[in-house]
């Protein structure tokens, strides 16, 4: 029997990857996965944001809202597309919780840190797909 698993994508986007993380959101759902898309809505695109030192109250509502995500998912797929302190962040949050993390690489990965904290490594897009069908087949 096939258990619908919730996905969330995480990446970086502070420095740049948000359309790599909306693109991912586009295509899981063209797969037929169920997403919980936490960027859309809610004005959670602050990559035009260059400094948030004095971003308090919006800190605490962007990191409040993504653990909310995280709490909701069955499997965080983490896009290796540079580094990002928010997605070390809630692959240890999600890590503590349980969660399944497939972290798709394409490229190299000089850091141990986003390996050791997956449960898979993928290195493409088909192989990520066909991870995220094997975990839907678990129960």
């Amino acid at each position: 029997m096939k258990n619908r698993k919730k996905l969330i994508v995480c990446g970086s986007i502070g420095y740049g990857g948000i359309e790599d993380i909306e693109g991912m959101y586009t295509k899981l759902g063209d797969e037929g996965f169920e997403i919980l898309n936490h960027i859309r809505g809610k004005d959670m695109d602050y990559s035009a944001i260059r400094d948030f030192r004095d971003e308090d109250e919006l800190c605490q509502r962007i990191v409040n809202h993504d653990l909310e995500y995280v709490d909701k998912a069955d499997v965080l797929v983490v896009i290796f597309n540079g580094p990002s302190y928010g997605t070390a962040m809630e692959m240890y949050y999600a890590k503590q919780k349980g969660k399944k993390i497939v972290l798709l690489a394409e490229k190299e990965i000089a850091t141990p840190w986003p390996v050791h904290f997956s449960d898979y490594v993928v290195k493409s897009q088909d192989e990520l797909f066909r991870v995220l069908r094997d975990l839907e087949k678990e129960e």
